[in-house]
């Protein structure tokens, strides 16, 4: 699943979403099946997850280190 790399940019440092709503986000999440970058559900946006529950894209992963995953479906760390 890691479609994401080729799909990527490059200096996507940033939540899109975040910057059209004049927001700062505290961390960023990758979706593995498209390469959207959203912020994380510890800041009110919760862009990554509404990504997910739109596109029902199932793995993120945290962006940029990549340590480690998340799976919205099953609900666990993998």
């Amino acid at each position: 699943m890691e479609v994401a790399n080729s799909l990527m940019k490059e200096s996507s440092n940033v939540c899109e979403d975040c910057i059209g709503e004049g927001t700062k986000w505290v961390q960023l999440r990758l979706c593995l099946a498209c390469g959207n970058i959203g912020c994380c559900d510890s800041f009110i946006g919760r862009h990554a997850t509404k990504h997910f529950e739109e596109s029902k894209h199932p793995v993120m992963t945290d962006f940029p280190a990549r340590t480690w995953k998340w799976c919205y479906v099953d609900r666990q760390y993998g």
